[in-house]
Parts: C-alpha cells; sequence; structure tokens
C-alpha cells in the first residue's frame, strides 16, 4: 500500500521495524533486495534499542537507529539524516507518527488486521494466501524492488559463535535444538509434549530459551536424564543462534528462533498452538519446502483463539498443543540424523 510515490533516485533509505525478533528477521530479504537493486543506496534501519544487536552485523546495513520509550528522542537524529524515502514495515501509529515528522515519501503494506479479526472472532478465513514476507515487498514496489526469494538471512558474530565442543560427550554425533520460550505461554510446547517426543528421537536435545523457561527446562532434564542439556537463560541470542546452526533439526513453536532457523536453512518442525500458519509467519524456506513441517490441530473449532497469544489457555485444555501426535513429530525430525 503506497502512501507517497519516491524520487526518481533514492540513495538513503530508512527501514522501520521496531520488534519482535521473528519479525525483524522477516525483513531481512528486503534489506537485501534494496541493498541490491537500488543502486547506490545507503539503508538505515529503526528498531528498538534491545533489538540492534540482530541487525547491526547484516553487512547490507549502513546504520541503526535506536529508541527506547518514546519515539521523540530519535526523531530529530533522523531528520539530520535526511532520507531519500521510508519504509514503514512496523505500520502503527509509532511508525506513521515518524514518516510524518521526517517529511519525506514513504511507503508501507498491508497488515489485514481487520480479516485476522474476522478469522480470530468468527472463524471465518479471509486472509490472502501470502507469507508476510511478501506483504512486506507490497512496501517496496515504489522502489521496483522485486522479492529474490533468497530467504531470510542471520548473521551471528564471529566471537559469539558458540563451541559444540563445550557440550556433553553424548552430544558429539549430533542432538536436536528445541526452544522453549516465547513471550506468549499459548505458543510454547508443554514440557510432557517434548518429553514425550524426545523419547522417541535418535538424538539428544538441547533446549533453549530465556530465564523464564529455566524451571521448565529442568523439568524435562530431570526425565530425560543425560539425553538433554539445559541451556534455557544460559546463551545470548546469537550464541543459540549459532548453537541452532549446529543442529541436526530444530523442534519450535511460533516463536522468533523459529525464524532464525529458517534463516539459517535448518529443518524444523514446527509446533502450532494458540496462532496457525494462515497469518503468513509459517517457516520461510523458498525453494525448499522439505526443510519444515507444520503440527497443528486443524479440527480444533476455538483455533485461532488470538492473532498474538495468552498466557495461558483460554479454555484451561491447551488441546491445540497437547493433542500433537509425539510419535508423527519425532518420526519427522528422526530423518535428519547425519
Amino acid at each position: 500500500m503506497d502512501e507517497t510515490q519516491p524520487p526518481s533516485c533514492c540513495k538513503k533509505i530508512l527501514i522501520i521495524r521496531f520488534s519482535s525478533i521473528g519479525d525483524i528477521v522477516l525483513t531481512t530479504p528486503v534489506v537485501r533486495a534494496i541493498k541490491e537493486q537500488v543502486k547506490p543506496v545507503e539503508i538505515h534501519y529503526l528498531t528498538k534499542k534491545e533489538n540492534e544487536n540482530i541487525l547491526i552485523p547484516n553487512p547490507h546495513i549502513t546504520k541503526v537507529h535506536t529508541f527506547c520509550g518514546s519515539i521523540q528522542s530519535c526523531i530529530t537524529e533522523l531528520n539530520g539524516e535526511h532520507f531519500d524515502y521510508i519504509v514503514d514495515l512496523q505500520k502503527n501509529k509509532k511508525s506513521k507518527k515518524i514518516c510524518h515528522a521526517l517529511h519525506v515519501p514513504w511507503s508501507t503494506f498491508n497488515k489485514h488486521n481487520i480479516k485476522k479479526w474476522i478469522f480470530v472472532n468468527l472463524k471465518i478465513n479471509l486472509l490472502p494466501n501470502q507469507h508476510i514476507v511478501n506483504l512486506y515487498f507490497d512496501a517496496v514496489k515504489p522502489l521496483q524492488v522485486q522479492n529474490d526469494h533468497k530467504g531470510l538471512e542471520y548473521y551471528i558474530p564471529k566471537k559469539e559463535e558458540f563451541d559444540k565442543l563445550d557440550l556433553p560427550i553424548v552430544f558429539e554425533d549430533g542432538f536436536v535444538a528445541v526452544v522453549l520460550g516465547s513471550i506468549h505461554g499459548t505458543k510454547r510446547i508443554p514440557a510432557q509434549k517434548i518429553i514425550e517426543i524426545a523419547t522417541i528421537l535418535h538424538k539428544p536435545i538441547m533446549l533453549l530459551g530465556g530465564k523464564d523457561v529455566i524451571f521448565t527446562a529442568e523439568e524435562i532434564v530431570a526425565r530425560l536424564g543425560e539425553r538433554a542439556y539445559n541451556g534455557c537463560g544460559r546463551f545470548s541470542l546469537h550464541q543459540s543462534a549459532s548453537i541452532i546452526k549446529q543442529s541436526n533439526c530444530v523442534l519450535t513453536g511460533d516463536t522468533g528462533l523459529m525464524h532464525i532457523s529458517a534463516a539459517l536453512h535448518k529443518p524444523i518442525a514446527s509446533l502450532w498452538g494458540n496462532t496457525v500458519p494462515e497469518f503468513g509467519m509459517y517457516p520461510y524456506l523458498p525453494g525448499e519446502p522439505f526443510l519444515f513441517r507444520v503440527f497443528e490441530i486443524c479440527t480444533l473449532s476455538c483455533r485461532p483463539c488470538s492473532k498474538l497469544g495468552f498466557k495461558k489457555c483460554p479454555k484451561k485444555h491447551y488441546k491445540c498443543m497437547n493433542s500433537i501426535s509425539a510419535v508423527e513429530v519425532a518420526e519427522w525430525i528422526n530423518q535428519f540424523q547425519e
């Protein structure tokens, strides 16, 4: 959805995406395509302060701008950059305020929020059959930039690469990375489901997540012993990405690490709870559909119950996750043993 037309020559472009981790990773094809298709060009990126480390290693980005809390503090700085064009991939009140404050041409995309509301509340799916990455590319059509279908990108600084030799000896022949963490509880794979899956897997599991899921990880380790390693709260985001890169396969919910896994071209067993792939946020692996499989219970009348998620299941049964077959998930993961 174009708001204003770009000038004939765009030498300095600002991309806006504040959060979250996965959404920022999903913008990387747009960043790369602009850099490769608009020449010469400087790409600047505006995000929240806590997310700058995701973007700083990206070689396509000239400068990362950040803010904490109020955006007013960064508007003066951004005005001093004299941008030629803005690509708004956040599309909310704050990003729109910035676009107007900078007084340069800008464009954005259709978030289809009304259709998402209808799907969540009326269970009628009117959404386009499009991945969010393709919708992001609608925002750069005025720049005549097209999707190169090369997929996502994630850059791990060398100093944060994880040494696999630091893991117990049982992990030396490979392992499955299991993502426990998510901001929303109804996107998390239950501990019991992970235990059920892990007992069928041919490889041990590395548990990844923040400090908020340490106790869940400890519960899993207590049941599985040396076949599980509790990495929750121990590693930075880049280190977690490095661990994923060295894994055989990734077991995850609808999380930011799922998108990082896709950027690293890892096999992904993707388990879906309250959200649905139809929202357009499933693993983006163009040309490599064999590298991921979605596991979900499509027959539940309560799904999707939210476009984002809840702390706990509103129905208190969490059937969307609990009913997924552990055998099917494990058998799919066990294909990737080398």
